[in-house]
């Protein structure tokens, strides 16, 4: 178990549920700020943002290997869509009073040094490294120094990579970690979801496991949660019609809320493996099968199973006495619908 500005994250406790906002602004300051009143709204533990520039991430060049190919992005260089896509340092600290005045926590995916000097002085009380940069062990190990909790996704890294990656962050001061299990494919099919990996992942390593999800719809984190996962991120846009880098594989404000509310349900719904019963079943245990007179008997009349049957409600004897029933003689009148009891055989 881990804590995120007093909020534990564990099997225990309900799924914490990350809001992503990424390069949804658009470049326009007012409407990442109204991405913010929207995802407090839709009742999100927390909100996330991504913390780089153009020049940090990459460098602006036109080689071949610096321009992407097929998918959402066609075309584009690297420097480009990342010009576009970032956050600017000078909006971080609006955003993250904005966030403050809704009493949700924000923090951010940050992608060299400049990033967790930024974010520190926020006081941001998580970091989350990025599927890409698992392999920037230098950079894992900077955040760990933090001493806050952090998030790792794992996508397209192998075991040996995640193991390293687990290593260097616990290894340098991390106090908690989670790591999700990702599909980096933007969107992602919701057949390569893979999402058994979340407990295979918890187990492997000995940390907190969960999804980061971009596949189309909600299904994938609901069934990430059955099967254990403690945290969901997942991105989010106002409207998927207006567009940006992200808006394919982005939730509506109305789809993100049902996503809280039904990965939280599927939580409450696993309740604990026992023979118990519940609570709620008490008042129908009358309405169970049992042994009831379903004809007039006369006395010393033999019972058969004409005159007396399993039926509902259950105030009769069990249902597994009726062999043993049927051929003796009732020792007084019998009415239809009376519940068979011992003293009325002979």
């Amino acid at each position: 178990m881990i804590e995120i500005a007093g909020r534990k994250i564990g099997r225990d406790h309900e799924p914490y549920i990350v809001c992503e906002l990424s390069g949804n602004h658009n470049g326009s300051l007012d409407r990442a700020l109204a991405l913010v009143d929207a995802a407090a709204a839709t009742g999100c533990d927390a909100i996330k943002i991504q913390t780089y520039t153009a020049d940090t991430i990459t460098i602006d060049v036109d080689r071949p290997e610096f321009v992407l190919r097929g998918g959402l992005w066609d075309g584009r260089t690297l420097h480009d869509l990342y010009g576009e896509a970032c956050t600017p340092y000078e909006w971080h600290a609006p955003l993250f009073e904005r966030a403050k005045t809704h009493g949700v926590p924000m923090f951010s995916t940050p992608f060299d040094d400049t990033a967790v000097d930024l974010l520190e002085s926020l006081d941001a009380p998580a970091y989350k490294i990025a599927s890409f940069e698992i392999i920037d062990l230098p950079l894992i190990a900077r955040v760990a120094a933090c001493g806050k909790p952090m998030i790792i996704s794992s996508g397209m890294a192998n075991e040996e990579e995640m193991q390293t990656a687990v290593d260097t962050a616990l290894s340098n001061g991390c106090p908690g970690l989670v790591l999700l299990h990702c599909t980096s494919s933007y969107p992602a099919p919701i057949e390569a979801a893979n999402v058994r990996n979340v407990a295979m992942l918890a187990d492997r390593f000995g940390v907190e496991g969960g999804l980061s999800d971009h596949t189309p719809g909600i299904a994938a984190s609901i069934a990430a949660v059955a099967l254990g996962a403690t945290l969901i991120e997942k991105h989010f846009t106002l409207a998927r019609a207006d567009g940006g880098p992200d808006a394919e594989f982005s939730l509506e404000p109305a789809e993100f809320s049902a996503l809280v509310r039904d990965c939280k349900d599927a939580w409450r719904a696993l309740g604990r493996a026992s023979f118990k019963r519940e609570g709620v079943e008490t008042a129908n245990l009358q309405f169970r099968r049992s042994l009831y007179v379903v004809a007039d008997v006369a006395a010393g009349e033999t019972l058969t199973a004409a005159n007396v049957r399993s039926i509902r409600p259950g105030l009769g004897l069990p249902p597994r006495r009726l062999p043993e029933v049927l051929g003796h003689t009732a020792s007084r009148d019998l009415k239809r619908g009376e519940p068979l009891a011992e003293d009325m055989i002979r």
